[in-house]
């Protein structure tokens, strides 16, 4: 059991990474606004994202390298795609997850309601974390962070299943006009995750193999990935619940204010459970955001050093310390001259998430399909018309929301 539990671990990055705005805000926001409306926007958009998840652990293990090699063999145009792309989203993302986490840590802790010197604290001990402890400390930190979550939001959900008089109906929703094309978007674009995640997922599994006496081989690596992704749907199903069980039709809206929303949050929890667990519920939402924070700030600069290096052809000293300290600045720059609002910061960001997913979703299909991929190693033809069909259904739903836009 001690084995199988050290053993996981890219897997609970990935969740630790995909849990927080995605099921926090947007998860709870679609059952609040929608009830059990949008159950079928997060059902399918976890079915047809699958794969290109799956193939950035399924690559790293097969071949010893980072999706970011690869994508360099297919052509050094679409590395460089990559950097100026992941250049541009990992300032907006980061402070997307930070000012959440910032809000939390203001209706927590209180000792001021200013979200920038939040920000500034959370990114200064999360700058730490990585400086002392490196991927280590990461990973076996997530595991527990991800299990205090889990359990609470069951207990949670449970109580609030039980407590509830409400009737509700399961009808399905197509939203309709641009306000709710544009929220159904954002929510598809963070569910479970941004797609470049699983680039992340990739240079975290190679990590993984550096900490470890035995080298994981693809199988368990697919099978760690997969305990973290059903994680990442379960919980976004229990969030979904919550939104529409405690505010569907309650004549209530969730704030876009970063301190107004984490209170609403958190009270989510203590109308179901209790004042008493107040402190509890909200140190698990902490907790969980503060994962997000400290997996982007970790992966964003291990892309942008491992591209770097493959692009000019040799390892740079300290890259990875200078890209933590670029993106650190630079969100602090963004939250403190060009923060209006948590709502418009967040919308932003998934909807850059969503309509750049395409774009790794192709590259990942060919690479892993194709003659860099170990012949033994390429998924079979059920995930490959899985696959075909998520890209399909990425680009409609693009395309989709540019016209209604």
């Amino acid at each position: 059991m001690k084995k199988a539990f050290s053993s996981i671990g890219p897997g609970l990055l990935f969740a630790g990474a995909a849990i927080g705005v995605s099921h926090l805000v947007q998860s709870t926001r679609a059952g609040a606004e929608f009830g059990f409306g949008l159950l079928w926007a997060l059902v399918l958009v976890h079915l047809f994202k699958y794969p290109f998840f799956q193939y950035g652990p399924r690559y790293a293990t097969a071949t010893g390298e980072t999706l970011l090699d690869g994508y360099k063999r297919l052509g050094k145009g679409v590395l460089i795609s990559y950097y100026i792309l992941n250049f541009a989203t990992m300032f907006t993302i980061q402070a997307a997850v930070t000012i959440v986490t910032a809000g939390l840590a203001s209706h927590l802790f209180g000792f001021t309601n200013d979200l920038v010197i939040w920000s500034g604290i959370i990114t200064l001990i999360s700058f730490g974390i990585l400086l002392f402890g490196k991927y280590k400390v990461l990973d076996n930190l997530m595991k527990y962070i991800v299990i205090i979550l889990t359990v609470s939001t069951v207990i949670t959900v449970l109580v609030a299943i039980f407590n509830t008089n409400k009737g509700f109906t399961f009808t399905q929703i197509i939203p309709s006009g641009a306000a709710e094309i544009t929220f159904l978007i954002a929510f598809l674009g963070w569910m479970p995750a941004p797609l470049d995640i699983s680039i992340w997922h990739s240079l975290w599994s190679v990590e993984k193999n550096k900490t470890t006496f035995e080298k994981i081989k693809p199988k368990q690596a697919i099978f760690d990935f997969n305990v973290g992704y059903i994680g990442t749907l379960f919980l976004g199903v229990c969030f979904v619940i919550l939104g529409a069980m405690v505010m569907y039709k309650s004549g209530q809206t969730f704030s876009s204010k970063g301190t107004v929303f984490a209170s609403q949050l958190i009270t989510l929890y203590t109308k179901n459970l209790g004042e008493y667990a107040h402190i509890f519920i909200g140190i698990a939402a902490f907790t969980t955001m503060f994962s997000t924070t400290l997996t982007t700030l970790d992966a964003s600069p291990r892309a942008m050093e491992k591209t770097s290096s493959l692009l000019l052809n040799r390892k740079i000293k300290l890259s990875y310390w200078l890209w933590l300290l670029i993106l650190a600045v630079g969100t602090y720059i963004i939250l403190k001259y060009f923060l209006s609002d948590m709502g418009f910061l967040i919308k932003i960001a998934t909807i850059l998430s969503f309509l750049t997913a395409p774009f790794y979703a192709i590259l990942n299909y060919i690479l892993i399909t194709g003659k860099h991929t170990p012949e033994k190693y390429r998924p079979g033809k059920g995930l490959k018309l899985l696959s075909l069909a998520g890209i399909a259904f990425l680009i409609l739903f693009s395309i989709w929301f540019l016209l209604n836009f």
